[in-house]
C-alpha cells in the first residue's frame, strides 16, 4: 500500500487513480463519522432509566459477603 501511494501521478494507471480516489473518499467519510456523537445518551433504549444511586457500594459489599460466606461454607463442608 505504501509503495502504491508513493508512485508519481504520471506513472499511475486509470485503475490506480480510481483506487486512490476511493481510498481518499473513504478516509474522509471515516474522519467525519468520528466527529459525530456516539448516540448513546440520546438513544431510545436509555429512555426512562436512572443513574446508579449512592448506595451501590452497599450492594457490592453484600455481594462480596454472600460469595465469601458461600466459599467458606463449601470449604468447611468438604473438610469434614
Amino acid at each position: 500500500m505504501a509503495l502504491f501511494i508513493k508512485q508519481d501521478l504520471d506513472e499511475r494507471s486509470e485503475l490506480q487513480n480510481n483506487i486512490a480516489a476511493e481510498l481518499n473518499r473513504r478516509a474522509r467519510e471515516t474522519s467525519q463519522l468520528q466527529d459525530q456523537p456516539d448516540g448513546v445518551n440520546d438513544s431510545q433504549y436509555i429512555k426512562d432509566t436512572k443513574n446508579t444511586t449512592s448506595l451501590a457500594w452497599v450492594w457490592i459489599i453484600i455481594l462480596f459477603l454472600v460469595v465469601g460466606i458461600s466459599i467458606w461454607l463449601i470449604v468447611n463442608s468438604m473438610a469434614r
